[in-house]
């Protein structure tokens, strides 16, 4: 297998944090320059469909896009240790903490970095009113996920999931544009300082 990978992007970063959380090693990590527009060559778009990254190429030539979607087939293919639910109760619990991760916070603030940073200028056209709504929007939301970590360890069970993964490298690239949760989110921050003391945390 191969992952079309791309190293500044956050949707790549949660399939890397999953591989190393999982120990794999046996699949080929491929390079895709952003600014160089190789995500957006005939190539690629023949293999993936949309010029989107991460993309995961099997063995057997299929394409996978979405980076949720890739870290399911991995969860499936290398099952311990468990980031996806091991009972139906605990799946629903932690897929509901995924959306809200993702739709909540990782959305919002990649949106409020793409629209804003004069680096995604090349890339998408900015809009620093839509993107100032983001941040906001994004920022009100860590109320949420502080609430939760006063009563959890993690944000779905007590261990980490791939709603602290889409969580915290949402937060993570709201750092580009100089946004960190406020000081008062005491349960937040603790959590977010032990995402950021895991081995997978530098990928």
């Amino acid at each position: 297998m191969k992952l079309y990978d791309a190293p500044v992007a956050p949707n790549p970063r949660r399939v890397r944090w999953v591989m190393a959380e999982k120990g794999i090693t046996d699949i080929e990590v491929v390079q895709v320059s952003i600014p160089d527009s190789e995500h957006k060559s005939a190539d690629y778009l023949a293999k993936a469909g949309l010029p989107q990254l991460p993309m995961l190429e099997m063995d057997d030539g299929a394409a996978v896009t979405e980076s949720l979607a890739i870290c399911r087939y991995l969860e499936s293919r290398y099952p311990e240790p468990n980031l996806f639910g091991r009972t139906p109760e605990e799946t629903a619990v932690i897929e509901m903490w995924t959306r809200r991760a993702e739709m909540l916070v990782a959305t919002p603030f990649m949106l409020g970095v793409r629209l804003a940073h004069p680096a995604f200028a090349p890339l998408e056209t900015p809009a620093p009113e839509v993107a100032e709504w983001n941040q906001k929007t994004a920022m009100n939301a860590l109320k949420v996920l502080d609430r939760r970590l006063g009563e959890s360890a993690f944000l779905a069970t007590e261990r980490i999931t791939i709603a602290d993964i889409v969580a915290v490298i949402g937060i993570d690239f709201a750092r580009i544009v100089r946004l960190r949760p406020p000081e008062e989110l005491a349960h937040l921050n603790r959590w977010l300082a032990a995402m950021r003391e895991r081995p997978a945390a530098g990928v």
